[in-house]
């Protein structure tokens, strides 16, 4: 069944099918693809909750991306949730839930861009749109296997339909080097998408765009430390002028700067019909809570909110750090814009909408800002039909600032410090920041990694950096996480129930 969901101009709007083949129906295969685009919200069939059995974006990808680096602690009260509470403590094995939940989501986003490309390679269309929609499926589909070999290393190469059950293809049961998971799927998909996707003005508003595949393949060689390639590949981004900086760095992460000229790809949320669809409990999940202890309300709030008078936002995860506050220099405007700070005395903090998360009754000092996503009824301010479970709340996965800050490593590792310092500085000006001090080569990749820091904090990046970067033991265990284990912890187990389904073809990483 598809999860039929909007990008504003309704591209991924379609009606309900039967079960034509696409030779007869075209439109069959351009509802695979919207399958796949609609993965990327939830890949879930069944229509599970945050806690079911798939996941690409949410629940379990938080925990692994934001609450397992020092941006962010788990949050919540001690004995809630278990398996986020061992990620973030580098205690979890393989048996942990949260993480075979990633194994199962991004195979079936997997899956879904396999059938797209064959229904597409089969359907009734005109070569150019099949070619272009062929490439946004590899987009994707590259894009769902270097979160893959971020998170576990080398892993099993699923690149088409299989023939049926008894299929052996020995490539769907055993691992990849991390090699061959580069070379023969992350860069094959995203430079077929280069050379096949059109520019973001000439494509319709949340499809995959040949300036996303450029941004996402310079991403990949920047972890492969190819340094050339990540810069002329940003730089043809830079050059194409169809992206620019949002003046304003706290109006991204509200609706109105959904899809905005910054913007380079997002996860697109909605569903035509009047309806909330976004990623299971994504905003939930790091919404303020209340201090219940133990899910018991023991104060309630006071919220002069007329939506919400005396209720809390949500299940108080993904919290950030006193680490990560104390990385903002003084006068950088993204700190107020990412994290919602409840002083120990003095006023509570009012949100952009209206809503007021009380001082003292809160259960943390810190929420995610860029998680937040207006509840507000009157003179609603962003879309919510009342679902707060799914709400329309679009993820920001690759924008403008990123593209700027990879040329700018890349170029200072090309030694092209000039480039590097005005990319740095353009980044730094939009944050109200004066220009960088810093000169020296290794000076200026110290700059560019505190920048990428703080400019994507909370945006899922962070762990993956400290681990390409070679800093992660130095870092987790500097921030408290005394577990964290060199030569193992930089990957996630290969979960145990999949290595069991393989019939132990698969391997288990090393210390697991």
């Amino acid at each position: 069944m598809l999860i039929l969901v909007s990008c504003k101009k309704s591209f991924l709007d379609v009606p309900p099918q039967g079960q034509p083949s696409p030779s007869l129906d075209p439109q069959v295969a351009l509802d695979e693809v919207t399958a796949a685009y609609s993965a990327l919200i939830s890949p879930d069939p069944t229509g599970a909750s945050a806690f079911g059995g798939y996941d690409i974006h949410g629940v379990f990808f938080i925990t692994v991306t934001n609450i397992i680096s020092d941006d962010a602690d788990k949050g919540s009260y001690d004995l809630d949730q278990p398996p986020a509470k061992d990620i973030d403590n580098f205690t979890l094995t393989s048996d942990n839930t949260y993480i075979s939940g990633l194994w199962r989501g991004h195979y079936a986003g997997i899956s879904r861009t396999n059938n797209a490309i064959n229904a597409l390679a089969a359907a009734a269309l005109d070569s150019n749109t099949v070619k272009i929609r062929t490439a946004e499926m590899r987009f994707i589909r590259g894009y769902l296997y270097f979160n893959l070999v971020r998170m576990f290393g080398g892993v099993p190469l699923v690149l088409r339909v299989p023939t049926g059950p008894r299929d052996s293809d020995s490539l769907f049961y055993y691992r990849a080097s991390v090699s061959d998971v580069y070379n023969k799927a992350i860069i094959p998909d995203l430079q077929y998408a280069v050379n096949n996707l059109p520019l973001r003005t000439q494509t319709d508003l949340g499809r995959a765009t040949k300036g996303a595949a450029e941004t996402l393949l310079a991403k990949a060689y920047l972890y492969l430390k190819n340094w050339q390639q990540a810069y002329n590949l940003t730089q043809d981004v830079i050059n194409s002028g169809q992206y620019q900086l949002l003046a304003d760095y706290s109006q991204l992460w509200r609706q109105a700067g959904d899809n905005s000229i910054e913007s380079i790809f997002e996860v697109e949320t909605g569903i035509y019909g009047g309806a909330d669809n976004g990623i299971p409990e994504y905003c939930e999940m790091q919404g303020p809570r209340q201090d219940n202890g133990m899910g018991i309300p023991t104060t309630p709030w006071y919220n002069p909110a007329a939506w919400n008078p005396t209720n809390d936002g949500g299940w108080g995860f993904d919290t950030p750090t006193q680490d990560l506050v104390n990385s903002y220099d003084s006068g950088d405007v993204r700190k107020a814009a990412t994290i919602i700070d409840l002083p120990p005395s003095g006023p509570p903090d009012t949100l952009y909408d209206g809503f007021v998360v009380p001082t003292m009754v809160g259960i943390q000092a810190y929420y995610n800002y860029k998680a937040w996503h207006s509840e507000r009824r009157n003179n609603q301010i962003e879309v919510f039909y009342g679902d707060r479970s799914r709400k329309q709340k679009n993820i920001h996965l690759l924008r403008y600032a990123e593209t700027l800050l990879i040329n700018a490593e890349a170029a200072n590792e090309l030694g092209n410090s000039g480039a590097a310092t005005a990319d740095l500085n353009a980044v730094r000006s939009r944050a109200n920041l004066g220009p960088t001090t810093a000169v020296s080569q290794d000076d200026l990749r110290n700059a560019i990694w505190k920048e990428r820091r703080v400019e994507l904090a909370m945006e899922h990046d962070r762990f993956w950096d400290l681990v390409r970067q070679g800093r992660a033991a130095q870092v987790m265990q500097a921030s408290g996480k005394t577990n964290f284990a060199v030569g193992k912890n930089e990957l996630l187990p290969i979960p145990s129930s999949e290595i069991a389904l393989s019939g132990g073809k698969l391997t288990q990483n090393p210390g697991y």
